[in-house]
């Protein structure tokens, strides 16, 4: 039976246990699983979750997975688009996420959960490589999709994937990252919570709005200001005016959204 979207499907068992002990699941867990494709995760997962709730899109690969977990209690399929759905549709409070991420939505997904009211402990993921070391990367090679994990969540790469692992492969290799969900402060409100992202990520585009241009450029033109008012900004924060975008750190960064 072909599938519709041309996923690359993972074939080594030993890689599927090895992302579920990372995990570290125990028996109470509730797991999503996102992008299940044949069920190769799905099938370790069950072995140590309480729960895993896998939502695939491709209907072909529905009907695959639900005959072959028809006899598993604590697994649940659903078809759908997991950006369309809502910790709420799919009724979860305390979870994990684990799962070999299809390509095309890993941003998207990763930036949805971390956003979201109610994000998960954790996320182990298996992602293309270079978006893995993308996402971990350290102050000198940030870009936006760093600052907007290691603004919510502390991420780590476990461990590579080569693409012979998969089926069909791959033009590119794979890596398994752990991303921790970061505590916010108790005091703060929803609302709280919501306005200061706001501001946060609105100063974040700014600074990177042109990739060639200097912090200061950029955040001049971003919100029409002159120069000199800028620099005397990114003076009080200890920021260079000849600095870049991808040198500052998420706590830069902060200390920048509370002057704009």
């Amino acid at each position: 039976m072909p599938t519709k979207l041309g996923q690359n499907f993972l074939v080594n068992k030993d890689i599927a246990k090895k992302i579920v002990e990372a995990a570290e699941l125990k028996p109470d867990d509730v797991v999503l699983e996102i992008g299940p494709g044949k069920g190769i995760l799905t099938e370790e997962l069950a072995k140590k979750a309480g729960k895993v709730i896998a939502v695939e899109i491709d209907g072909n690969l529905v009907e695959i997975l639900e005959n072959k977990f028809k006899n598993k209690k604590n697994v649940e399929i659903i078809k759908g688009d997991v950006l369309q759905l809502t910790t709420y549709n799919l009724q979860l409070t305390t979870y994990k996420i684990v799962a070999n991420l299809p390509y095309y939505i890993t941003s998207p997904v990763i930036r949805k959960f971390l956003e979201s009211e109610n994000p998960p402990s954790k996320m182990i993921l298996m992602l293309q490589k270079e978006v893995a070391e993308r996402i971990v990367a350290s102050s000198g090679k940030m870009s936006i999709l760093a600052v907007s994990v290691q603004y919510y969540a502390q991420p780590q790469v476990i461990f590579n994937v080569p693409r012979e692992n998969f089926d069909p492969a791959p033009e590119v290799d794979s890596a398994v990252i752990h991303i921790k969900t970061l505590k916010q402060e108790n005091i703060k409100t929803k609302e709280q919570k919501s306005k200061e992202s706001k501001k946060f990520f609105r100063v974040v585009k700014a600074g990177f709005c042109a990739k060639r241009k200097t912090l200061i450029n950029n955040l001049a033109n971003s919100f029409h200001l002159e120069k000199k008012e800028v620099e005397e900004k990114l003076k009080r924060v200890g920021i260079s005016s000849r600095t870049r975008a991808q040198e500052l750190s998420v706590k830069d960064w902060k200390k920048l959204a509370e002057l704009f």
